[in-house]
């Protein structure tokens, strides 16, 4: 008796281990974005861009889609522990626009997005999954995360948009790998969906041959 609650034990274990990674790997993708920690290197409207939340600041700062004080919400959790790891300083509401140089970004040109649509794109679902996952992980930071490695590797390898300053080059740090984990960790599978969807395997019949010799 002792013997069999020993299994049991274990599976339920294992189970409410497997349920607590999705929110765990949702949370830890959300401080990955909203901390801005670096994940690239590109060139977007505003200069250079590290993080999915830059890149989708200045576009949306430059679309006037978001008013911009919702915007700066977004950015001041990430500049404040920017500052006080690098200056031991917060930075001030009013400075956060000069500090990610985006007080002109409606006059800077448009052709370095359009030619980045994935990292954009990318960005966009990274943020907002990272946000959603909060309340219900899903796979839009899946998708984002996946979108902004294939613009990466698109231009870092095929060399799609050309570059000719080094200042500029596209570069991956090792955190996108972390992220990368998250956002696929943070997805929901439901295993008893899959063993009910799953298709029956047909009974094996015995031959009429057989049959018919059991008969004699």
């Amino acid at each position: 008796m002792a013997t069999s609650t020993v299994p049991s034990s274990s599976s339920s274990s294992s189970k409410r281990w497997i349920k607590n990674i999705s929110p765990i790997a949702a949370r830890i993708y959300f401080f990955l974005i909203i901390l801005q920690i670096p994940l690239f290197r590109v060139s977007c409207r505003s200069g250079v861009c590290t993080t999915p939340l830059h890149v989708t600041s200045s576009q949306l700062i430059s679309s006037e889609i978001f008013p911009v004080p919702v915007i700066k919400v977004l950015l001041y959790p990430g500049a404040a522990v920017n500052g006080l790891v690098r200056n031991m300083t917060v930075p001030r509401w009013n400075d956060l626009l000069d500090i990610y140089n985006l007080t002109s970004i409606k006059e800077a040109s448009a052709v370095t997005d359009l030619q980045r649509l994935e990292v954009l794109a990318g960005s966009y679902f990274s943020v907002a999954g990272a946000l959603v996952g909060l309340m219900k992980p899903g796979r839009m930071s899946m998708f984002g995360t996946l979108l902004v490695i294939w613009g990466l590797v698109k231009e870092g390898i095929l060399g799609k948009p050309e570059n000719t300053d080094p200042s500029k080059a596209v570069y991956v740090y090792p955190t996108i790998v972390i992220a990368l984990i998250c956002a696929f960790s943070s997805v929901k599978y439901d295993v008893k969906k899959i063993v009910r969807t799953a298709p029956a395997r047909p009974s094996a019949r015995p031959l009429q041959s057989s049959s018919k010799s059991k008969l004699k």
